[in-house]
């Protein structure tokens, strides 16, 4: 694999300006009836120098998704922090999908070391492995986080998007279903949480993460990108079942999620976390599933596991 070009940007890019122009490339296609015909990723990565998370900012995180006030960043707002780069690579022109409707499919983070939120960071991002899926066309869009004084690399995140019904030239249609077979056996656990989840819930997560994606905000602007209603952000979900796996959690872990359901805005939904020990009897893995406490489809699975 060739070493990616790094593209230096001077700072964090506007999630909102980045939707707007993705919503205009979109419109303007549609106008014009034209398609890339790329099929190729952008062999380059976007790296933002010096990043420093705003301490108001990160207590509304802590707070909206029941992480414990803490000096150390959450995983998942490593992760939101991150976001804005990896959307400016996904929003480039030669970038071959189409960034609006895209859906988010699963993510692997690997939190190495406790970040404090004092820490200047150098956040990089790049996509990879464009693959065909059952549905569409996938790829793998990875952001890593390094200390901007030592190097080290302390977080790296890699988040799977699908493009529905986007097929590219090259790109063998065959690919996975994500576990939907799997998801026709699942029969629900007695569930260790309920969540109550209002139709706001798309804007205050938008609110402290930038995230102002359209499908999450309102029902009008989700049914205008072909949705039934607004759905809640998937890194919510996941970054709420990490807080509810709680304190036990090692400093350095993996944290995986995989999603199956949307989560139409309002909801109740159901979780049952399960914690794994070690012969020794600490703490090595909690595995969780989140289901539609009424209908019983489940959402999301996920796990994490000490980083050995």
């Amino acid at each position: 694999m060739t070493k990616p070009q790094p593209v230096i940007l001077g700072e964090l890019p506007s999630l909102s300006k980045l939707y707007v122009n993705a919503a205009a490339t979109a419109a303007r296609r549609r106008v014009l009836g034209a398609s890339t015909d790329q099929h190729h990723l952008p062999s380059v990565s976007h790296e933002v120098r010096n990043v420093r998370a705003d301490v108001g900012n990160l207590t509304a995180y802590q707070h909206l998704v029941g992480e414990t006030a803490s000096d150390t960043l959450p995983a998942g707002y490593v992760h939101a922090l991150a976001f804005p780069v990896s959307l400016s690579v996904m929003n480039r022109d030669d970038f071959p999908l189409p960034l609006l409707g895209m859906i988010h499919l699963k993510n692997h983070v690997e939190q190495r070391v406790p970040i404090a939120f004092s820490e200047a960071l150098d956040v990089r991002s790049r996509a990879e492995n464009l693959a065909g899926h059952k549905a569409g066309t996938q790829v793998d869009v990875v952001a890593e986080v390094h200390s901007g004084t030592t190097g080290e690399l302390m977080w790296r995140g890699v988040s799977t998007y699908l493009a529905k019904g986007v097929f590219l030239p090259g790109i063998d249609k065959a690919g996975t279903t994500n576990g939907a077979s799997a998801s026709a056996d699942f029969s629900p656990p007695n569930p260790t949480a309920l969540w109550q989840l209002g139709l706001d819930t798309g804007r205050s997560y938008a609110a402290v993460s930038g995230d102002f994606n359209p499908i999450h905000l309102s029902v009008l602007s989700a049914k205008a990108l072909g949705l039934r209603g607004s759905i809640a952000h998937g890194m919510y979900l996941a970054s709420r079942a990490l807080a509810d796996v709680g304190a036990v959690k090692a400093d350095s872990f993996t944290w995986d999620v995989a999603f199956e359901a949307p989560v139409f805005l309002p909801a109740r939904v159901a979780v049952d976390i399960s914690t794994v020990q070690s012969g020794s009897g600490s703490w090595e893995r909690s595995e969780y599933v989140a289901w539609n406490a009424r209908s019983g489809r489940r959402h999301f699975t996920g796990a994490v596991a000490a980083l050995g």
